[in-house]
């Protein structure tokens, strides 16, 4: 599977975002990750669908949006009238995860599934079959720039052990202190898509040269 980048805008220059985002196109992005986070289930307050809509404004990217929020059934239409090409809900934030994974594809779009650091994998298995991606986090969720978490990696294998047992082709996405260091140990394990924030906006290289070292480093 082609390993995929996903910059997340929660570290882009928000007065310069449109332009931003064009570079991680021109960079070769296969997608932009929206954080949203509402100050409940993560202390931080970031976007909401109106940044997703301005978002599809400016890029043919997929809009793969992290829901970090509670109750995120409320929320799915609106960001999915948006423009959101994919919606990634916590296992942690949804009393019935299986329903919300199922009202995520009766919109028509990608549904993901997320697991923080301390958040053990068996309820994949219950929903292994509505899901198009696993997000495996490597920080815990809130804040960017924080250290890769080292045993992430084993649950990323575990992922990979779970899909190829039941034959699903899911996306194994890694997001949290991911840069040209920790990038190849995480696609070794079998994440097949990276996000990552601070190693790409803030990179001295630029955005289109820090998407271009994230695939050499992985190469």
């Amino acid at each position: 599977m082609k390993l995929e980048i996903s910059p997340s805008i929660l570290s882009a220059d928000l007065a310069q975002l449109g332009r931003e985002i064009e570079l991680c196109e021109v960079g070769g992005a296969d997608a932009i990750h929206v954080d949203v986070m509402d100050g409940r289930f993560v202390p931080a307050i970031t976007f909401g669908p109106i940044i997703v809509k301005a978002c599809q404004r400016v890029t043919k990217l997929p809009l793969d949006v992290h829901l970090m929020i509670v109750e995120p059934e409320k929320h799915l239409e609106a960001f999915a009238e948006a423009g959101a090409a994919l919606l990634t809900v916590h296992v942690e934030a949804c009393a019935h995860i299986h329903g919300t994974l199922q009202a995520i594809k009766r919109l028509g779009i990608k549904a993901g599934v997320t697991f923080n650091p301390g958040t053990p994998l068996d309820a994949l298995w219950n929903v292994v079959d509505l899901v198009d991606l696993v997000l495996i986090m490597s920080v815990n969720p809130g804040a960017g720039g924080q250290k890769f978490i080292a045993h992430s990696i084993d649950k990323v294998r575990e992922v990979k052990r779970i899909l190829a047992e039941v034959g699903s082709e899911a996306v194994i996405q890694i997001d949290g202190g991911i840069n040209t260091e920790t990038a190849k140990a995480a696609v070794d394990a079998g994440a097949t898509n990276l996000v990552a924030g601070s190693a790409i906006f803030g990179s001295p290289a630029g955005i289109v040269g820090a998407i271009g070292a994230l695939r050499n480093a992985v190469n």
